[in-house]
């Protein structure tokens, strides 16, 4: 579908200066221009979604405010450029209480100010055209039918666990294993919430020192502590409208935890070196591979804290308990690498599904994602077959070629293949690693051609 023309509506009853002004605007050739005498006539023309309109201030048929009235009426996103002969600045102002973009005067520099002002205009209109193709993309790729693949039981009831997150905002915590796509999940639902236009912001708790995390999440002042040379948002502050996602809260420090918990009570920050209260309005996403009623038992986390946070639970079931997702998940994997890497549609043969289908994936959905990439990477044409696929305590690619009843030379054709798809196919480097000659490469790659094994 073409993209719609940036439509102009020039609405002047002088000729000579209509045309001077159509003249101005054509000097953009994205631009389509339209003429209008009157009024009432280009008011009858609206339906045709103009960008713009200039207008005349004093029409004969309609005053220029009341034109503006209407057209704003009609759609508050058409611009409104006001042309005039007086310099009066109290009509200025209060043409742009009524919503006109510019008041521009009949003078000399009108055709530069009138292209300026609306080739402005333009670059906003594209800006946030774009904004809005970005953000239907992020939309789109966190729906739950595309980001989160499964149809087991437990998956099922994952999935009306989020939809039900997603009508409110309350606070959801997330269970599950390393690699199980607790994130993902956090996104998903922030993107299919009232608050997808504003932030969505990630934490590692685990992956911050105990000394750092106060000034990380409440933000800091300038001058605060030694290298707090400027200012500084905290995540909460960053998030505010939008959702922050807590990863591994169960890591978190348990005196970071009593400033946690003010901050959720009292929906306020203050930053280090402040005295002031900063109002925060975000949703709260947690996330943890441990069992956080054990640890508020242990001693390790508060246990106010625990249930200010436990909200809406959901636990991600480990990939071993939904084995059938398995194949869904590779297949999606692979269509996915390939696309983004501009290679061909490839397949699983029977004996790679039967080995995707016996491994228990203890690093989850994440070692699985890793592994089929690999395994696209190594597969010659558009079938991986079992020995492309490597799992972790089993084989690594080389020695999963020895399985195969093959020559010498094939094996070192192969080899070659392995270590090329792994440096980019810099020649030179295989070389140095394999500690052969660069000709010795070559001549392998060539060889390999003609057998049919390197592409």
């Amino acid at each position: 579908m073409p993209n719609k023309p940036f439509l102009i509506y020039v609405v002047e009853d002088d000729e000579w200066y209509s045309k001077l002004l159509v003249h101005s605007l054509s000097l953009n050739p994205d631009f389509q221009i339209e003429r209008f005498f009157t009024g009432k006539d280009v008011l009858k023309a609206l339906d045709n979604q103009p960008s713009v309109i200039t207008v005349d201030y004093r029409l004969p048929d309609i005053h220029g405010d009341e034109l503006i009235q209407k057209i704003k009426a009609f759609d508050p996103s058409i611009e409104v450029v006001v042309i005039s002969e007086q310099e009066d600045i109290e009509t200025a102002v209060e043409l742009l209480k009524l919503g006109a973009y510019d008041y521009i005067v009949k003078s000399k520099d009108v055709k530069d100010r009138l292209l300026h002002t609306v080739n402005h205009i333009y670059k906003h209109v594209n800006l946030e055209k774009r904004i809005s193709s970005l953000q239907k993309e992020v939309e789109s790729k966190f729906s739950f039918d595309k980001s989160i693949i499964g149809n087991s039981k437990n998956m099922r009831t994952v999935f009306e666990m989020m939809e039900k997150a997603v009508k409110t905002s309350i606070t959801v915590s997330i269970y599950g294993e390393t690699g199980t796509g607790k994130e993902m999940v956090a996104k998903s639902i922030h993107f299919n919430s009232p608050r997808k236009e504003n932030s969505f912001v990630a934490v590692n708790v685990g992956a911050i020192p105990s000394e750092l995390i106060e000034s990380e999440l409440f933000g800091y002042e300038k001058g605060a502590f030694t290298g707090a040379v400027t200012a500084r948002k905290g995540k909460f502050e960053e998030a505010q409208g939008g959702t922050l996602f807590l990863d591994e809260i169960g890591e978190m420090d348990i005196n970071a935890q009593v400033k946690l918990l003010r901050v959720l009570q009292e929906k306020e920050v203050v930053r280090i070196g402040s005295n002031k209260t900063i109002q925060v309005d975000c949703r709260i996403i947690c996330a943890t591979n441990k069992n956080l009623l054990d640890e508020v038992k242990a001693g390790n986390f508060r246990e106010d804290l625990y249930y200010r946070l436990f909200g809406l639970p959901i636990e991600l079931p480990p990939l071993r308990d939904r084995q059938d997702d398995a194949l869904a998940l590779s297949h999606f994997f692979i269509t996915e690498f390939c696309k983004q890497n501009g290679l061909e549609p490839k397949y699983l043969s029977e004996e790679a599904r039967h080995k995707i289908m016996g491994y228990k994936w203890p690093g989850n959905v994440r070692e699985l994602k890793s592994v089929i990439e690999l395994a696209a990477v190594m597969s010659n044409g558009d079938e991986i077959l079992a020995s492309d696929i490597t799992v972790a305590g089993g084989s690594d690619p080389v020695s999963d070629m020895l399985t195969k009843e093959e020559s010498l030379r094939e094996y070192n054709i192969r080899i070659v293949q392995f270590y090329l798809n792994r440096y980019d196919n810099d020649t030179k480097k295989v070389a140095d690693v394999l500690d052969i000659g660069q000709t010795t490469v070559y001549r392998l790659i060539k060889e390999g051609k003609e057998l049919g094994l390197i592409q």
